[in-house]
């Protein structure tokens, strides 16, 4: 471990050395991070899985950083042109781009007008025009010049262009020029001649004519940007003030206003910022803007995708599966309180078959003979027509209905695990399953999809694809891990999250559960899928068998703390048969836990850990979040008046606002300005994906279909 890394970490990070060594020191040992955020918690002092993989992630780029810097002092040494300061200037940098930028100077340079120039021994005229003699014109000094070059006019031009490079090679300048953009810069962007034929739905029509300063951009609109430009709409650019920059690079460059090269300086300068430095900068500020945006982006979207998984599963209930359609009919699955299919159909309600008197019979058939609890109705095409139609069927039953995010269910029916899964059914009769059971454990079904499919984000194909893969495959596994796998119901899928297994290792554990019809302990998992100690110690306090034979392997508690539990059961005059009981409750509230660890030797994290297993055994932190919504009537616009109060599911988070399913065809939108009466820095500050809000009806437009909402109280 490099210790000044380490150091500089604890200042950025704002965590203690010692957490930082602790947990770099555990991962380099094979430790998963959700292993280390949940059962080394005395040894990271409480940190959890986004700080853990922060760290990793600085350390590892931290590192990266120092190569490159001891890569660069190397390579001009090598030249024989390194010096102290350079070398100090080097190891200083934060940056790469700063590394870069006092590297270009020394970089071996592809054919340039400047390379040209320097070939033809015009190095030493650029060198005395830089020294800014007094009493000699450019043609006078260049005519005194020996070179390869006979014309003085061609000297004067080839010195200028070396001049160019070495104003644009300097870190210093660039650096500064830099900036300059990103304080004064703005951001234009205009309609392309001839392609708003091309944007039918006006999509880009913000930024037909657009600017808006550097520093004060959101996220959002870079991305929309470069989408528009991507596609051909848009042009755009960062417009700066020249003037400006010229004036500080004269300032600088320019020794002695009295010399008569003081003119043909200025032209290289011109020249300089024309032809090299604004163009790169440019692309470097975009490409720092776009990286920017990115990363607010995926953190947006992971935060979205985190919220939805952890969507309370809606437990013992019996579902019917509603795969919305027209013309190929509305298919039906019926799922008992496990999730196992007991009934597939398909039904013609809408035009053009327009059956709507069978299709209810055979609805109200399938509610009388699975007694089904609730119906979920995907949320695509035909979605709002199945809602009217399921709302009129179930009138006079207990029967409830809700719209449930089909988002990826198409992509989850049509890949190789559905199949697998279901090989004797179609697409949409897989689709209609994969609906009811998002009811039943969205969880577990959602994790079957590419997270980049479930549609909770903004821009996803704008950012980048490998940081929002590796972002949001992090957070599955982080809500996996918290959440703990039932390992005798749990699929591939899922258990291909879980912290230490490997593919091969799934399919052995798989393949043996299928033998044995049922695990009944976690000792026996190991046993017979035959685990490494170091996969078992990662993986096992992850997995929960509910009926085994000892009642502490349903629990969160990992098995290296067995006896530290049997002993506080013990002292407390108890046993595992009272797991979650009443009785042990009381009984745990007696502890004096300062003695307790002291005695067992056990730190307060552990303790605190196996206590709150103890009377919780089957906690699910999805259990502590509100239910979803269920319905027995229709919402129309119609119904909607400015004012009105009304309940809703936040569907999507996004940088302008949130998207909440309040029972329409489209989502309602609450405006960031409608928020709160105090500032929101973002919309995540006040909702996530996943919240039951009460909220107001504050506009209506019927003919674009569209509610706008608020979470203000003082609307007119």
């Amino acid at each position: 471990m490099n210790e000044n890394i380490i150091k500089q970490m604890t200042n950025s990070l704002n965590v203690r050395e010692n957490q930082v060594k602790n947990t770099l020191h555990l991962l380099e040992e094979g430790n998963t991070i959700p292993f280390i955020a949940r059962y080394r918690k005395e040894a990271t002092n409480g940190l959890n899985e986004v700080q853990i993989k922060e760290i990793a992630d600085v350390y590892n780029y931290e590192v990266n950083l120092l190569k490159r810097k001891e890569d660069v002092i190397r390579l001009i040494d090598e030249k024989g042109l390194l010096t102290l300061d350079l070398k100090q200037r080097i190891l200083s940098c934060s940056k790469l781009v700063e590394v870069e930028d006092l590297y270009r100077p020394y970089k071996e340079k592809k054919k340039t007008k400047a390379t040209e120039a320097i070939a033809n021994g015009l190095e030493g005229l650029a060198k005395i025009i830089l020294s800014f003699p007094i009493g000699k014109t450019p043609l006078e000094i260049a005519s005194s010049f020996k070179c390869k070059i006979e014309d003085n006019d061609k000297k004067l031009e080839g010195a200028s262009y070396i001049i160019a490079e070495y104003i644009s090679d300097n870190a210093y300048y660039r650096k500064y020029i830099r900036g300059f953009f990103f304080r004064n810069g703005v951001v234009s962007s205009k309609l392309k001649k001839g392609k708003d034929k091309e944007d039918e739905n006006r999509i880009y029509e913000m930024y037909y004519s657009f600017e808006e300063p550097v520093k004060f951009i959101k996220p959002h609109r870079v991305l929309a940007l470069n989408r528009g430009e991507k596609e051909g709409i848009l042009s755009v650019s960062l417009k700066i003030d020249n003037e400006a920059i010229e004036k500080y690079l004269e300032d600088k460059i320019i020794k002695n206003k009295d010399s008569l090269v003081c003119d043909l300086v200025k032209v290289a300068i011109k020249d300089s910022l024309k032809r090299l430095i604004l163009p790169s900068v440019e692309r470097e500020v975009r490409s720092e803007l776009t990286d920017k945006a990115s990363e607010v982006s995926i953190e947006n979207f992971s935060e979205n995708l985190k919220n939805l998984l952890l969507t309370p599963p809606m437990k013992e209930i019996t579902v019917l599966g509603f795969d919305p359609a027209f013309r190929t009919g509305c298919k039906l699955a019926v799922l008992d309180k496990t999730g196992k299919v007991l009934d597939i159909s398909v039904i013609y309600p809408h035009e053009p078959q327009k059956e709507v008197e069978k299709s209810r019979k055979h609805i109200l058939d399938l509610i009388n003979k699975f007694h089904i609890d609730v119906i979920a109705i995907g949320n695509g095409t035909a979605s709002r027509e199945s809602e009217a139609f399921i709302s009129d069927t179930i009138k006079g039953t207990n029967v409830k209905y809700i719209i449930v995010n089909e988002a990826g269910a198409s992509v989850y029916s049509a890949s190789n695990l559905a199949i697998k899964e279901f090989p004797d059914l179609n697409v949409s009769e897989r689709s209609a399953i994969s609906i009811g059971r998002r009811l039943q454990d969205p969880l577990s079904e959602l994790v079957k999809i590419d997270p980049k499919s479930i549609g909770v984000g903004l821009y996803q194909h704008d950012v980048k694809q490998k940081e929002l893969s590796e972002a949001l495959d992090f957070v599955v596994q982080t809500i996996v891990n918290q959440v703990g796998v039932n390992i005798n119901t749990a699929s591939k899928s899922i258990l291909s999250y879980l912290s230490g297994l490997t593919s091969k290792t799934i399919d052995k554990i798989i393949e043996i559960r299928e033998k044995l019809g049922k695990y009944t302990s976690r000792e026996q998992i190991k046993k017979s899928a035959k685990l490494s100690d170091k996969v078992y110690e990662q993986a096992i306090g992850f997995i929960r068998i509910n009926d085994g034979i000892n009642p502490l392997d349903k629990t969160a508690i990992h098995p290296e703390s067995y006896d530290k539990t049997y002993k506080i059961l013990e002292m407390i005059g108890s046993n595992t048969s009272e797991l979650g009981t009443d009785t042990l409750k009381q009984k745990l509230k007696t502890i004096d836990k300062d003695k307790l660890k002291n005695e067992l030797g056990v730190d307060v994290y552990t303790l605190e850990d196996i206590i709150t297993n103890l009377e919780k055994p089957l906690l699910d932190p999805r259990d502590e979040l509100v239910k979803p919504i269920l319905k027995s009537d229709i919402l129309t616009i119609d119904n909607l008046k400015p004012g009105m109060s009304l309940e809703g599911t936040v569907r999507n988070v996004v940088d302008f606002g949130a998207f909440v399913d309040i029972g329409l065809k489209n989502d309602g939108l609450i405006h960031i300005s409608n928020m709160s009466n105090s500032y929101v820095k973002h919309p995540s500050d006040i909702l996530q994906v996943g919240d039951i809000i009460k909220c107001k009806v504050l506009e209506i437009n019927k003919e674009k279909n569209k509610v706008a909402l608020t979470l203000k109280d003082n609307i007119i």
